[in-house]
């Protein structure tokens, strides 16, 4: 019982402690970026591999009755969809700045 009061008390103070980092650390400016096309062909090569990973994680969860085969599907054309997403934008991942508007 102590841990969880120590855990929720951590959290809290952490939580709380957020919106004060969020404000006195602005986000750096993003600028756009190109690749080269030898730098676009090995992330190519990495995101592919790494996609057939997560395939064969994904085949080892229907095995063992985590998930449907139907769920499994889903997920891996997500996982192409996304795929296909970054190829589209030179392997560039978007920053998306969640600015909080906070009341003063």
């Amino acid at each position: 019982m102590r841990k969880i009061m120590i855990s929720a008390a951590a959290a809290f103070l952490f939580m709380s402690a957020t919106p004060v980092l969020a404000e006195n650390n602005p986000q750096p400016e993003t600028k756009d970026v190109q690749l080269t096309s030898q730098q676009k062909q090995e992330l190519s090569v990495l995101y592919k591999e790494m996609l057939e990973k997560k395939k064969e994680i994904l085949s080892k969860y229907v095995e063992y009755g985590v998930l449907s085969k139907t769920e499994s599907q889903n997920i891996s054309s997500h996982m192409e969809n996304r795929y296909q997403h970054m190829e589209k934008n030179g392997f560039v991942p978007k920053r998306h700045c969640h600015k909080m508007h906070h009341s003063k």
